[in-house]
């Protein structure tokens, strides 16, 4: 079923809570204004993309002026984003564009995360769920990889499933996907957990959307490498200067991927409500049913 709105975006995600890792939470969140109230506590600000940096194309209100600020005050700030779907020099591309000055260091994907494993492996033959539009990108050129369409031949003969973007896929591709791991299992690695995200019309749906109905369909367990599961956060880690687990916060807009991969990291937690997954709905009435708590709330950051 296809996820039109926030209560079905936040259903999706507490059915498969059971493939997620676990944390401990506060057993209530603090509320402020914005991060300049709890800038002083820490270190590392590790921010989510879409529904606190930027809604789609549009940029936050007060998102530029909030990273120049917590620069200024001499802290490390790094983007985590499921974001898999596009090269990293689009994704650049994008921040300028909306304002942003992050350097390319300072920008931490699935896709990110999904190649640096890939790096570390035996070479195999990919098929890839990806944007064909974008074309294999140089940091794709040098894999072993088909893209997935129509053609069922694909499906059959690669040794293993890459899920960076979902913009191309369909119900019959998803089907397809379905059939040929049934008979045949092999390692699906996903490089975007997200189940949907925030766009300026409702809701896009993601890999992780399509990795779960996957492993529903067939028993398939795929392996993530973005928010909540702590591949990403790792990888964040590696790119800033080492500072300990109660300096460093994580911000974002849903419960199930950011807080709790932030606090199954064992970071302090911030939740935006005003712009992402969590917009306009009954915020402490998600943390209660979801048993989700962040450390902090705020309206924006």
């Amino acid at each position: 079923m296809a996820v039109r709105d926030a209560a079905q975006a936040f259903a999706a995600y507490e059915a498969v809570r059971h493939r997620l890792p676990c944390a401990a939470f506060p057993k209530r969140a603090q509320r402020r204004t914005s991060l300049a109230d709890i800038a002083d506590l820490y270190d590392v600000f590790l921010l989510d993309s879409f529904g606190v940096l930027n809604r789609g194309n549009t940029a936050v209100p007060s998102a530029v002026e909030r990273i120049a600020a917590l620069r200024a005050a001499g802290k490390q700030v790094i983007v985590v984003t499921n974001a898999a779907g596009y090269p990293k020099r689009l994704v650049m591309e994008r921040y300028r564009r909306l304002g942003f000055d992050f350097a390319e260091d300072e920008v931490v994907s699935g896709r990110d995360t999904l190649m640096a494993h890939l790096a570390a492996q035996p070479s195999r033959r990919w098929g890839m769920m990806a944007s064909q539009r974008l074309g294999c990108d140089r940091e794709l050129e040098h894999l072993n990889a088909v893209f997935l369409t129509d053609d069922p031949l694909p499906y059959a003969e690669v040794a293993g499933f890459l899920l960076f973007g979902s913009a191309e896929w369909t119900g019959h591709r998803q089907a397809l996907l379905e059939s040929a791991v049934t008979g045949h299992a092999r390692p699906v690695l996903v490089g975007n957990p997200d189940i949907v995200a925030p766009c300026e019309n409702g809701f896009s749906q993601e890999p992780g959307y399509y990795a779960h109905r996957l492993a529903d369909a067939t028993g398939i367990t795929p392996e993530f490498f973005g928010k909540p599961f702590p591949a990403i956060f790792k990888h964040a880690l590696a790119r800033v200067a080492p500072a300990p687990p109660g300096r460093i916060v994580m911000v974002g807009d849903t419960l199930q991927t950011d807080i709790l991969g932030g606090a199954a990291m064992g970071f302090d937690t911030v939740l935006v409500e005003d712009h992402g997954t969590l917009a306009g709905e009954n915020v402490a009435a998600a943390c209660t049913s979801s048993g989700i708590h962040p450390t902090y709330i705020v309206p924006s950051i």
